[in-house]
């Protein structure tokens, strides 16, 4: 019975790879490689083994987010302006009326980091929530759950809802940003007339000595409101990139909600987005003129049923190619068997193409940038059905 056990587990495991299949060296292709069709029978004796491959648990981590950004944590407080006695002469009130501007601007300035301080947060508190909730349905879609589960579609919701608060706090920090830069431009007016003042007559002693010690606090007021913008300038990036790349990883979550599987992170986090464009921001299709011979593929899906269930296999093989070489673009080909009538083989192509379709549409899904994949075509004779065959370029 035992034997009889292990027999059918074998079976099973072959079958289920019959669809979906993978190049040697550890899912990497090898420019020089072998023909897939030349290499069948070895898949087909070592099908059990890449089967447990396909159907593991993604070992990406437990989270498709990556922790916020720390935010600053300096607080922008200028010293008050030290009080002096009115002196009597012209020099005097033009010193006096400087002293108090600044004294209205280094409020400014106070206001100006409490709410720097009050936008921090809520965002992290925002930030929290947010991947408290991507958590939750990470941990269930790695649990298993039924397709579109109104459950986790509904924390999905929640999570878009955090993270559009977050992208509020941004506008917010771009707002302040925008009063600190007047601030700047203020400081800079009134240190230039302070140093101008030392040139009036009518002045005594007293006023130049006042006019050093504004001068000196003026000047360290324009230090402290080029810190609050440079820092704030840097959360803004920061938070504006961390939430750019949690969009694409919701996106890549909810493909996984729509299957009720999870898959691992988002491929935007491999696929580094700071990578040489390639010759079209779009994916472009060609036909014919790909020659697959002498190449090795890095995924092989056979549509030679409906619904055939490639998603998290391909998902592994591509994080993988993207662990070796981030910047690493693809070629999607739709092969066609090339025996049959010009009917059956018109047929086919178009049916190839829309697997080819779908195929794309998932990476983007899973967060590959569109501009990494082409799509091309061609046929084979040693092809018994359609396939899609994926290539590292």
């Amino acid at each position: 019975m035992a034997l009889n056990r292990s027999h059918v587990a074998a079976l099973g495991a072959a079958l289920l790879l019959s669809s979906c299949s993978f190049a040697t060296d550890a899912l990497w292709p090898s420019l020089t490689g072998e023909d897939p069709s030349q290499a069948a029978q070895s898949e087909a004796a070592q099908a059990p083994q890449s089967g447990d491959r396909a159907m593991a648990a993604p070992t990406l981590g437990t989270g498709a987010s990556a922790s916020p950004p720390l935010l600053g944590t300096t607080r922008f407080v200028p010293p008050p302006v030290t009080a002096a006695q009115p002196t009597g002469t012209f020099v005097g009130q033009k010193v006096s009326q400087l002293r108090s501007e600044l004294g209205i601007l280094q409020t400014n300035v106070r206001q100006r980091n409490d709410n720097l301080q009050e936008i921090r947060r809520a965002t992290t508190q925002n930030s929290q929530r947010y991947h408290g909730t991507v958590a939750a349905v990470n941990a269930r879609l790695q649990l298993g759950t039924t397709p579109g589960n109104p459950v986790l579609v509904s924390q999905w919701n929640t999570a878009q809802s955090e993270l559009d608060r977050i992208g509020l706090d941004i506008a917010a920090m771009n707002s302040l940003a925008n009063s600190v830069a007047a601030d700047s431009a203020m400081v800079s007016y009134l240190l230039e007339t302070t140093r101008a003042t030392y040139g009036l007559q009518g002045a005594i002693d007293e006023d130049h000595r006042q006019l050093a010690i504004l001068e000196d606090e003026t000047n360290r007021t324009l230090v402290l409101i080029d810190r609050l913008l440079n820092e704030l300038s840097e959360d803004i990036s920061r938070q504006t990139a961390y939430v750019g790349n949690e969009r694409r990883s919701l996106t890549a979550i909810s493909l996984a909600i729509k299957n009720g599987e999870y898959y691992g992170q988002s491929l935007t986090s491999r696929a580094y987005l700071s990578a040489a464009p390639l010759t079209s921001a779009a994916p472009a299709s060609g036909s014919g003129g790909f020659a697959a011979t002498n190449r090795r593929p890095l995924v092989v899906i056979r549509f030679d049923r409906a619904d055939v269930p490639y998603q998290q296999a391909l998902y592994n093989a591509v994080s993988r190619a993207l662990e070796r070489r981030p910047q690493a673009a693809f070629e999607l080909v739709a092969v066609t068997p090339s025996q049959g009538t010009p009917a059956e083989n018109a047929l086919n192509a178009s049916k190839a193409k829309r697997h080819a379709d779908d195929v794309l549409r998932t990476l983007t899904e899973m967060g590959l940038p569109a501009n990494r994949v082409n799509l091309s075509s061609t046929t084979s004779a040693e092809a018994a059905t359609n396939e899609v065959h994926i290539y590292v370029q």
